[in-house]
C-alpha cells in the first residue's frame, strides 16, 4: 500500500492522538492521581473528544451548504443528520455546559443520572448505564463495521458503492483504518480499564473527524459545479 501525501491538518490530527495516548500511558506507570486528573470531566481529554465531534459537525454543516445545488435534498438531509448527531455528542460529552454555567439539574436527573448530571448517556434504565448499552457496547460493533467491513466492500461491489455514495457516508481511508486500530489496541494496553476508555473517545472523535474532512470517497463531497 502506497502511503498518501497528508495535508498539515491530517498530521497535526495524528500526532495528538498519538500524543495522547503516550501522556496516558506514562502517567498510568507513573502519577495515577495525574492520570485520573487527564482523564476527568472538564479535562485535557474530554475537551479534545468534544473538538474532534465538533469539527466533524462543522465540515458536515459546510458541505450541506457548499452542496445545496448540487445534491439531492435526501443526500443534503443525511449530511445534515450527521452533523446534527456529531453536535448532539459534543454537547453530551460536557453536559450541555451545565458544569461551566453552575447549572442545577431537575430532579429527574438527579435521580436517574449516574452522575447526577442533565445529560442523556449517564442515564440508569433497568440498572444498566445507558452509556454502556448504546454508547460502548452498540457504538463499538457500529464503528467495526464502519471502518473494516464498508470499506472493503465499498472497493469491491458496485451495490456498496452506490449506497454509500447515494447516502453521503463518508468512508476511511486505508491509513485512518491503520490508526483507528491502532488507537483501539493501544488503549486496551493501558491497565486503568475503568477510564482508559476516555482516551478512547477522544481518539475516536478525534480520527472520525479525519475520516470525514478527508475521506476515501472525496469526490462524493466534491460540488459538480468545482
Amino acid at each position: 500500500m502506497k502511503f498518501p501525501k497528508l495535508s498539515r491538518t491530517e498530521i497535526i490530527v495524528l500526532v495528538i492522538v498519538a500524543i495522547s495516548i503516550l501522556i496516558g500511558f506514562a502517567l498510568v506507570f507513573t502519577d495515577i492521581k495525574l492520570f485520573e486528573s487527564y482523564i476527568a470531566e472538564d479535562g485535557i481529554v474530554e475537551w479534545l473528544t468534544v473538538l474532534g465531534l465538533l469539527l466533524g459537525s462543522a465540515t458536515c454543516f459546510r458541505r450541506v451548504v457548499n452542496l445545496r445545488r448540487t445534491r439531492s435534498l435526501f443526500f443534503l438531509f443525511a449530511l445534515f443528520l450527521m452533523g446534527a448527531i456529531l453536535f448532539f455528542g459534543a454537547g453530551e460529552e460536557i453536559s450541555w455546559g451545565q458544569r461551566l454555567l453552575g447549572i442545577q439539574s431537575p430532579d429527574y436527573f438527579k435521580e436517574n443520572n449516574a452522575q447526577g448530571e442533565t445529560n442523556i448517556h449517564n442515564l440508569i434504565i433497568g440498572g444498566q448505564k445507558l452509556n454502556r448499552i448504546i454508547f460502548t457496547i452498540v457504538l463499538a460493533i457500529a464503528l467495526c463495521v464502519y471502518i473494516v467491513v464498508i470499506p472493503f466492500l465499498y472497493r469491491r461491489k458496485q451495490w456498496m458503492r452506490r449506497t454509500v455514495d447515494y447516502f453521503g457516508i463518508p468512508l476511511p481511508q486505508p491509513y485512518q483504518i491503520i490508526a483507528f486500530l491502532a488507537m483501539f489496541a493501544l488503549v486496551q494496553l493501558i491497565p486503568h480499564m475503568g477510564k482508559r476508555d476516555e482516551i478512547s473517545e477522544e481518539g475516536t472523535a478525534l480520527l472520525l473527524f479525519l475520516i470525514i474532512a478527508f475521506p476515501l470517497n472525496k469526490q462524493t463531497f466534491i460540488s459538480k459545479n468545482a
